[in-house]
């Protein structure tokens, strides 16, 4: 139990400093390679679906029947399921439209000059907080789907924090860009980014504080669910509409595709 704790923790930190990844490119690179992040972000999806509605919702639906019986089962998956749902979508709503994490940025728009970049900008500087205040409170279930399945299952756990470590690089730079404008400091732009990520560990030290102490078998089976719901919202609503944006020739199913058939290898290959 301690080993898959340690696990967990490890991998949601992982996830949740990915941001720091896009600041970093950003700062280091001269163009974005939109046929990488196409299939990037598109195999992530794919990862994420794959094993949301094969594995998690499976594992979730099966706890809650064993404990539950069949009816009362299968509708508290179905309900824990949008739920999750809900949850995220609930979240985006609440984000003001221009601080949104999937408004993504490019690395061009970090390198391009700006010629009105006179010192600071304060509407910049407020917006790229923003972006990083959105993109924390966006990760903060993401840190509780990563640990509670890193925890019931380590190897689920390790797909979906890839997958969302692979969604975090360009929210990274989506935070860089303008805190770069505003204020000419590279450093200031990359701690606000490597900070938005640490919401995703705070989190996952959220669920075990007040989570815990209830793990059961229903309990697992709700946050299954959900987490499932989470994750299959965040493909759909996030990483393929981001994904066709940088789309070239159908790419992002490309990238869908194949995350789906690893995903569907790895866990066969784990049974």
């Amino acid at each position: 139990m301690t080993e898959n704790l340690l696990l967990a923790f490890g991998l949601t930190l992982f996830a949740g400093l990915a941001t720091g990844i896009g600041s970093l490119l950003a700062f280091f690179t001269s163009h974005t390679n939109t046929k990488f992040l196409s299939v990037t972000l598109g195999f992530s999806a794919g990862v994420m679906i794959y094993v949301s509605m094969i594995e998690i919702f499976t594992k979730a639906k099966i706890a809650l029947v064993d404990a539950l019986g069949v009816q009362p089962g299968n509708w508290l998956t179905a309900a824990g399921f949008f739920a999750g749902m809900l949850l995220i979508a609930s979240i985006d709503k609440f984000i003001p439209k221009q601080s949104n994490p999937h408004e993504l940025k490019t690395v061009e728009d970090m390198n391009t000059p700006n010629p009105n970049m006179t010192g600071k900008q304060p509407d910049l500087l407020k917006m790229g907080t923003f972006t990083a205040l959105a993109i924390g409170i966006h990760n903060f279930p993401e840190g509780i789907a990563t640990f509670t399945s890193a925890l019931q299952d380590p190897k689920l756990g390790i797909a979906i924090a890839v997958a969302i470590a692979i969604h975090n690089i360009p929210e990274g730079i989506a935070v860089s860009v303008p805190v770069y404008f505003a204020t000419g400091d590279k450093k200031r732009a990359f701690k606000l980014s490597f900070l938005s990520g640490l919401s995703e560990p705070i989190g996952a030290f959220v669920a075990y504080l007040f989570l815990m102490p209830f793990l059961n078998d229903i309990m697992f089976g709700i946050i299954f669910a959900a987490v499932a719901g989470i994750m299959v919202f965040i493909s759909l609503d996030e990483l393929l509409p981001a994904a066709k944006r940088y789309d070239e020739a159908h790419l992002s199913i490309y990238g869908l595709i194949g995350g789906m058939a690893v995903m569907a290898i790895s866990l066969l290959l784990f049974i």
